[in-house]
């Protein structure tokens, strides 16, 4: 191995140069190839900022459900984050939409998704799902006045049935038709009016639970997506192709925010809202 720097010779146990004192664990610029990442990471001699894990996600799961989640086209991070798992014989998805004004808001979405998946896959109700994921967004704040926060929509489907759990503007939509499921907690003037974090008061989400009569998808996104809406937007095929062409429909658009599109086959059993 050589050292990136000074290309002197160096050993792989070694942590630092010991010519010219370069920390060996620093990642390449993949752009100039310099060993200048910072912490944020973005390159200090080019600029360049580096790509992330999570600027771009897919998801699919042998039963046809699939996810999409990118960074969009202005955003410079992906606040957004997703889940997508089969347990018990059910499909389970949660996405949340980091509030892009509040700090650290990627560290809420992933964390409210990391525990809410993990709860409903182990047989929560949906209610106790959301409420565990409020605390732990809760308690990434060091004060309420600096505290991250995220939306949230969850979504278990098994047995022809399909159970929503929501805050904020964050949605879930019965495709073919693009029928809103959820109602937001927003303004007219976009203001969210309930999410997840240390200084969002009482949350308690809004739950539904219903059995479809026929067969179709259930989409649940970011307002990403459902921001650019409109007549003529795809809303059948195959879940991993239409997620992907739902993702370039949202681009195209102008792509002003993060976008995450989840889409699960529903064959119902019968039945009615319930």
């Amino acid at each position: 191995m050589t050292c990136p720097t000074c290309s002197a010779s160096v050993l792989p146990s070694e942590s630092f140069c010991e010519a010219c004192g370069q920390p060996l664990a620093t990642p390449l610029c993949t752009a100039c190839g310099t060993p200048t990442v910072d912490a944020d990471g973005y390159c200090e001699v080019c600029g360049l900022r580096q790509p992330a894990e999570r600027d771009h996600e897919e998801l699919t799961l042998p039963g046809g459900a699939a996810g999409v989640s990118d960074r969009g086209l202005r955003r410079t991070r992906n606040e957004d984050a997703m889940a997508l798992l089969e347990a018990g014989g059910a499909t389970v998805a949660v996405v949340c939409d980091g509030v892009a004004s509040s700090p650290r808001a990627d560290e809420a979405s992933a964390a409210a998704v990391r525990v809410a998946a993990g709860a409903l896959a182990g047989g929560a109700a949906a209610e106790e799902a959301f409420k565990l994921a409020a605390t732990a967004v809760a308690d990434l704040a060091d004060h309420p006045d600096n505290a991250p926060a995220c939306t949230y929509v969850s979504a278990v489907v098994g047995g022809g049935r399909i159970t929503l759990a929501w805050a904020g503007d964050s949605r879930a939509y019965w495709l073919p038709g693009w029928t809103q499921l959820t109602t937001d907690d927003a303004l007219p003037t976009g203001e969210i009016t309930a999410w997840l974090g240390a200084d969002a008061g009482p949350v308690e989400p809004h739950v539904r639970t219903f059995a479809p009569s026929e067969p179709g998808l259930l989409c649940v996104c970011t307002d990403g997506l459902s921001g650019y809406l409109a007549d003529g937007v795809p809303d059948s095929g195959d879940p991993a192709a239409l997620a992907r062409t739902l993702l370039a429909h949202a681009l195209d658009a102008g792509g002003r925010d993060n976008v995450t599109i989840v889409l699960i086959p529903v064959n119902p059993l019968g039945g009615t809202d319930g």
